[in-house]
């Protein structure tokens, strides 16, 4: 073994050996340190929807055509990319700060900050068509807007009311040009009946009905649609019905009031030229007045009086053949059946139609009749007549708060106690005109 050992071979091939075993020793250490500090391979990975920031003179300047969110690919080392792409700690942006920028449309690229040097990156899309305009604001009105045939059957709505009325766009001058409507639509449910009040989005439109990208202040208005049912002012008609009893003439009939207010559907109302209450004359047999509960018919909801009173003055009729019931002798002509003084009737003529409460800027003119007075009939005790005369009568129009145009006005007449009135003519047409610059 010793002579072994003492031998050149011996030692080259420990030597060798040696060799080896460092090689393979050291090979392997520099592998596992590799191991630890070199970055894995590189890897790729998507990040979607990522926020596109924009510069740009904000104050004098709009820019459209930026997109909202981009998606963006990364690549790198693992050790960097997926904390990036989790964190997205880099932005996404488009220059457009140059104070020399050129109106119009142009290309532009996207591009990207504080994203680590190693990692390289792809936008989707990379470069986007811009528009850049100067910006303009401008006044509008808004117009509310309604589907009219959602409204309860019989109903009206009256104009809407907006507050505030008009709004302040501010846009892109070519955009802004577009504008042909700035509506508020008022969404209201089917049957609606009642007076609606809404806070409403407003909108900028085109002529085609597009909504236009703007800015709208304010963007929400307050709206307040009236919604009431048809109306309509008509005389009363007393309509007799019946015979009347022997020796008794009916001389008038009279309602008080003398006109209703009806509410309802407005064909009805159309149809109508008075509102007529019955009046049973068969049971009279004396000046009577009594109250007649007013029924309304199909179609109208309601009436602005729900009774009426109605006054009914009679005379006797007196001939050969009558006589008193209880003595058989002839009634007196002077006497009611009843006692009473007999009624009588008395026509005035060319009484004066008395007006008051016109402006100081406005003149008044009869159309008809033309001379401004009318004929009164009144009705009495023969005794109150006799010392009735033509000034105890007043015959008057409420002409308040008519503006110019002509008008047709109700007459009004007021008569001693115990007299009854009654002018040839129910109304009269007046004319009214704005005074002249030298008569006022």
């Amino acid at each position: 073994m010793d002579k072994l050992i003492e031998t050149p071979w011996f030692m080259k091939v420990i030597a060798l050996s040696l060799a080896a075993l460092l090689f393979i020793s050291v090979n392997f250490d520099s592998k596992k340190i590799n191991s630890y500090n070199t970055p894995s391979d590189k890897d790729t990975q998507v990040v979607e929807n990522v926020p596109v920031e924009v510069y740009y003179d904000r104050d004098n300047l709009v820019v459209t055509g930026v997109p909202k969110t981009v998606d963006v690919k990364l690549n790198g080392p693992k050790n960097i990319m997926i904390p990036a792409a989790t964190l997205r700690d880099f932005k996404v942006y488009v220059d457009l700060s140059d104070p020399e920028i050129k109106l119009g449309t142009k290309r532009v690229s996207l591009k990207i900050k504080d994203l680590n040097e190693k990692i390289s990156y792809t936008i989707e899309p990379a470069t986007v068509e811009v528009s850049v305009q100067e910006k303009l604001t401008k006044e509008f009105t808004v117009e509310p807007e309604y589907d009219r045939t959602l409204l309860a059957e019989g109903y009206i709505a009256e104009e809407p009311k907006v507050k505030p009325g008009k709004v302040k766009i501010t846009g892109a001058k070519d955009v802004i040009e577009k504008i042909a409507y700035v509506k508020a639509i008022i969404n209201i449910k089917a049957g609606a009946n009642d007076t609606i009040y809404r806070e409403v989005r407003v909108q900028a439109l085109d002529r085609d009905l597009n909504k236009l990208d703007v800015s709208i202040n304010p963007n929400v208005v307050e709206v307040e649609v009236p919604i009431k049912s048809p109306t309509k002012t008509m005389k009363i008609e007393p309509v007799a019905s019946g015979n009347t009893k022997k020796g008794i003439e009916i001389e008038s009939i009279t309602t008080e009031p003398k006109e209703i207010t009806l509410f309802g559907k407005k064909s009805v109302l159309d149809a109508m030229n008075a509102f007529q209450i019955p009046v049973d004359i068969s049971k009279i047999e004396k000046n009577t007045v009594y109250n007649v509960a007013i029924e309304l018919p199909d179609g109208i909801k309601a009436s602005s009086v729900q009774e009426v009173k109605v006054k009914v003055s009679v005379t006797s009729k007196k001939g050969e053949g009558d006589t008193d019931e209880t003595t058989g002798d002839k009634k007196p002509e002077e006497e009611q059946p009843n006692g009473e003084e007999a009624n009588a009737s008395k026509t005035f003529s060319n009484i004066p139609i008395h007006y008051g409460n016109l402006g100081d800027e406005f003149d008044l003119a009869f159309i008809s009749p033309s001379g401004g007075s009318t004929s009164v009939s009144v009705t009495g005790k023969q005794s109150d007549l006799n010392s009735l005369k033509a000034s105890d009568i007043q015959v008057s129009i409420q002409v308040d708060d008519l503006q110019e145009g002509e008008h047709t006005v109700p007459i009004k007449i007021e008569t001693p106690a115990n007299i009854d009135g009654k002018a040839s003519d129910s109304t009269v047409k007046i004319s009214i005109t704005k005074k002249t610059a030298e008569t006022f």
